[in-house]
């Protein structure tokens, strides 16, 4: 019984003296890519072209914000980039979306990484949301328009790049409520235009997991 005792006592101590092994929470995340597989050509030292397979940016677009100027990828190049769709007259999820990216917004600032990160709201009711409704709309969630464009333009050119640029849903529907369907999901763009994250856009803990994981960009 001694004997039984004494080793009881000395796996503790061992187990003591253990470094604890950390929580998934306390290890850094390497975050995932996301979208369509491309090749590239990667060449090595002595000028040989090696075919690489890669993740494709975000196709190129050109849309309408609320100034009334043309916004395009020149917008976010270099940059983090958080993406949205929304509908001024939606008053379903489009408030919380818009009242999370608001909330984003407002940390970015905070930690003064505005200069790094852009947000950017499509609407997916081109024909009534015009730059003037969807300055009025933006002014009233206190958006700030440094880093943030609220963007109109063809139904069909931003239908397109919902679904083939971000792999997003957005479309005209009878049946849904507003007369649109439209994902609740956030995107996160690295500094290449290369989806790195989903997030539901309507939970505040999901989307402060997506203000932790624009940190981890940010040391890219």
């Amino acid at each position: 019984m001694a004997i039984n005792r004494l080793f009881l006592l000395l796996f503790v101590v061992l187990a003591a003296c253990t470094d604890p092994v950390k929580s998934p929470d306390q290890k850094e995340r390497t975050l995932p890519y996301f979208g369509d597989l491309g090749i590239e050509i990667k060449y090595n030292d002595k000028g040989e072209g090696i075919p690489d397979t890669v993740y494709d940016p975000i196709p190129l677009f050109a849309f309408t914000n609320q100034e009334g100027k043309i916004i395009t990828n020149d917008f976010m190049a270099g940059k983090i980039a958080v993406v949205d769709f929304f509908f001024t007259n939606c008053t379903s999820i489009c408030p919380m979306l818009s009242s999370q990216m608001a909330r984003l917004q407002h940390a970015v600032k905070s930690e003064g990484i505005n200069d790094q990160v852009v947000l950017l709201s499509h609407t997916v009711d081109p024909k009534n949301d015009t730059p003037e409704a969807l300055k009025v709309y933006a002014n009233r969630m206190g958006a700030d328009f440094s880093n943030w464009n609220f963007v109109t333009g063809n139904e069909e050119d931003i239908y397109w790049q919902a679904k083939e640029g971000y792999k997003l849903t957005a479309f005209p529907s009878d049946t849904a409520q507003g007369g649109f369907f439209h994902t609740d999901q956030i995107a996160l763009i690295d500094q290449e235009g290369k989806i790195r994250g989903y997030y539901d856009g309507t939970s505040t803990k999901a989307v402060d997991q997506l203000f932790k994981d624009l940190h981890l960009l940010l040391k890219k």
